[in-house]
C-alpha cells in the first residue's frame, strides 16, 4: 500500500500510476478533489482518491483514517504535494513566504509524522520525499520554495537517522526541469535556455522522477537512505 501526496497532476500522478503498474494500492491524496478523482480514475484498480490537504492536520488524519480502515497497512510513502510559485524578492511577503512553507514543508512533516506511526510497529516501511534541484543551485526568485525545499532535504536526513532502527528509509529525489511543471512559469526562451544547459538536452518527464521513486519505494533499495538522488539530466554536473 503506498499514498502519494500532490498526485492529481504532475509528478505525483506519474508516480502514483508507476506504483500502481507495480502492484502497488496506491491512495492518492491532493487538495484538487475534482484532479485526484480523474487521476485515481485513469489509474484504476485497487487505487483510490482521498481529498486531502497536506497542511491540515485534521485532513492529514483523515486521509490516515481512509487509509488504514482500506488496507489496514501503508508500505511506501511518497511526498510530492507541492506548490512552485516565482516571486521576486521585492515581492517575496511574509504571508506569501508563509503559504509555501506551510504545503511545502509543513505538510511533509505532517505526512511522513503519520505515514511514520503506522510504518513503525510492523518494522518496514520507504518514504520518498520530492526535493528540488534547486536547492543546490540558489535559483533566483524562488527564495520561499527553496528554503523549503532545502528544508525538506535535511528534514529527510534527519528523519532517516532516527527511524532507520525501525527498517523504514527515508530518501529524497530532487527533480530537475520538468516538462508539465516548467511550463507553467517560464517562457519559451527560459525553457528553450534549461533544456540546452543539460547535459542530457532534453527537460525531464514525470515518469523520469516515478521510475527514480519506484527503485527507492522498492526492495532494491534497503541499504539506501538519507540520500538527496538529483533527476535532472546532468543539470547539477557543473555545479556539485
Amino acid at each position: 500500500t503506498a499514498i502519494v501526496s500532490g498526485a492529481a497532476r504532475g509528478i505525483g500522478r506519474a508516480i502514483a500510476k508507476r506504483l500502481a503498474a507495480e502492484g502497488a494500492t496506491v491512495a492518492l491524496a491532493d487538495i484538487d478533489a475534482d484532479g485526484v478523482d480523474n487521476a485515481a480514475c485513469e489509474i484504476g484498480g485497487s487505487s483510490f482518491a482521498v481529498a486531502t490537504d497536506v497542511a491540515e492536520p485534521d485532513s492529514v488524519a483523515a486521509l490516515r483514517s481512509q487509509v488504514t480502515k482500506k488496507t489496514e497497512r501503508l508500505d511506501v510513502l511518497v511526498n510530492a504535494a507541492a506548490i512552485v510559485p516565482f516571486v521576486p524578492w521585492d515581492e517575496l511577503t511574509f504571508e506569501e513566504w508563509r503559504r509555501v512553507m506551510r504545503v511545502n514543508l509543513d505538510g511533509i512533516y505532517l505526512m511522513c509524522r503519520a505515514a511514520s506511526d503506522i510504518m513503525r510497529p510492523k518494522q518496514y516501511g520507504r518514504i520518498v520525499n520530492i526535493a528540488s534541484n534547486s536547492i543546490f543551485a540558489g535559483t533566483p526568485n524562488m527564495a520561499h520554495y527553496v528554503a523549503a525545499k532545502g528544508g525538506v532535504l535535511t528534514f529527510t536526513r534527519s528523519l532517516a537517522t532516527e527511524i532507520g532502527g525501525d527498517k523504514i528509509t527515508v530518501n529524497a529525489i530532487c527533480p530537475g526541469y520538468i516538462e508539465t511543471a516548467i511550463q507553467d512559469y517560464l517562457t519559451p526562451k527560459q525553457i528553450a535556455g534549461a533544456r540546452d544547459r543539460t547535459p542530457l538536452p532534453r527537460l525531464g518527464l514525470p515518469s523520469d522522477i516515478a521510475h527514480a521513486c519506484t527503485f527507492l519505494a522498492s526492495d532494491h533499495a534497503e541499504w539506501i537512505t538519507g540520500i538527496a538522488l538529483p533527476v535532472d539530466g546532468g543539470w547539477l554536473a557543473p555545479i556539485m
